[in-house]
């Protein structure tokens, strides 16, 4: 009794009524060996991997059925819920390609020896194969785990992080070395090199019909670029009409007008920037934050970029930049023009306010945004800023040195 009360299952009794905590979702995992057919019904079901897959083998053995269940599983449950591409632990399209050149040394070299198997049934008769037979049956095994190996390749692993488009070339490139050297050595025996070729047609059928998918894609694509160009027309010749004689009607530093830019803003973003990558241009990232001030100051705030520059917004003249625009936007309000500028020596950005402007010497010393947030930070990051300021506005001048289109981080 002792015993029993000090095993670990006697504490997880549930009490009478309790019920039973939900089943994980039936799906494959995405770190996997081969599938994740077998991790994830074993999750599904609590039990052990391991217990999973002798119960697919013990069920091929007797008569086949775990070769069915097993792909049944694998056809029709879902991959488990994220981001990333499924990983493969094994790599299946060199196992299957050892299996093949193994097969290649063992079989091609007794092709036509002429070679009889009799195997021996009841009442005296025997059953015998030829060579010629077992030898088209030996052969189109080998081109089947040829195929298999190429078809792997390029239908899996090419999406697979770890292997590639380079891996899935590489593998096909040998299978279809090993096919061709299945011809050259089958050259005096016309009866069997059909079936290398029909091999090769296979890889080369498989390649058309990737190369198709890429061609169906691209068309996709370019068809929802026509779309989004003939909504884009459409919204230009009324809704951003009349989105600027609105600005134009209501004065830029009235609410109206505010909302009225920050929609046009967002509109045209979505029509003509399409998917910005995570680190975007310094343009795309002052416009961006020129719409946010808008919507919480009273100012209108004009990004015009020029040149060719590749200046990302991580880097500190973009940091340097926007400081400048709040200041503008705090403290100057109505109209602000931020100028972009990029050169072979270099990128500059104007900022420029018609406030009442100010005294730079007169500023006091713990108030750090100019000092410390504009001209410190461009000292720092080896560039340079300087602030010009009068009765009819300010104007700060920044600028980094160095070749256009370098990321200055």
């Amino acid at each position: 009794m002792s015993s029993s009360l000090s095993h670990p299952s006697a504490t997880a009794v549930r009490p009478p009524g309790a019920a039973l905590p939900p089943r994980p979702v039936l799906s494959r995992v995405r770190e996997c060996l081969i599938s994740g057919t077998a991790a994830g019904l074993a999750r599904h079901l609590g039990a052990q991997v391991w217990q999973v897959r002798m119960l697919f083998i013990a069920l091929t053995v007797l008569g086949g059925a775990g070769v069915l269940l097993y792909a049944w599983c694998w056809a029709f449950t879902p991959w488990e819920r994220g981001e990333s591409a499924p990983s493969r632990r094994a790599p299946v399209a060199w196992i299957l390609l050892s299996v093949a050149v193994l097969l290649e040394l063992v079989v091609l070299p007794q092709l036509g020896s002429g070679y009889i198997i009799s195997i021996p049934l009841l009442d005296g008769f025997a059953y015998s194969y030829t060579s010629a037979r077992l030898s088209i049956v030996a052969l189109l095994g080998i081109v089947a785990v040829l195929v298999a190996a190429a078809l792997w390749a390029d239908l899996i692993d090419r999406g697979d992080p770890a292997r590639g488009p380079r891996h899935a070339a590489v593998v096909r490139g040998v299978s279809v070395l090993l096919l061709v050297v299945q011809i050259v050595m089958l050259a005096h025996n016309p009866g069997f090199v059909f079936v290398p070729f029909a091999g090769l047609l296979a890889m080369f059928a498989s390649a058309l019909v990737h190369r198709w998918h890429e061609l169906a894609g691209e068309r996709v694509r370019r068809i929802r670029e026509e779309q989004r160009s003939e909504m884009a027309a459409h919204l230009h010749d009324s809704v951003l009409q009349t989105l600027a004689l609105i600005q134009n009607r209501a004065g830029a530093s009235s609410e109206a007008a505010r909302l009225a830019r920050a929609q046009e803003r967002e509109l045209r973003a979505w029509l003509y920037d399409g998917d910005a990558p995570a680190d975007s241009d310094l343009a795309t990232d002052l416009r961006d934050y020129a719409g946010a001030l808008e919507l919480d100051y009273p100012v209108r705030i004009d990004v015009v970029s020029a040149g060719l520059s590749t200046e990302r917004a991580s880097g500190e003249l973009a940091a340097a930049a926007r400081e400048a625009m709040l200041n503008a936007a705090r403290h100057a309000g109505d109209e602000v023009s931020v100028y972009i500028e990029g050169s072979a020596s270099g990128v500059d950005v104007f900022v420029r306010d018609r406030g009442p402007g100010f005294d730079l010497d007169e500023v006091a010393d713990d108030r750090l945004g100019v000092r410390q947030s504009i001209i410190g930070r461009m000292r720092r990051a080896g560039g340079s800023a300087s602030v010009r300021s009068d009765e009819n506005g300010t104007e700060v001048h920044l600028r980094i040195i160095g070749a256009a289109g370098e990321n200055h981080d």
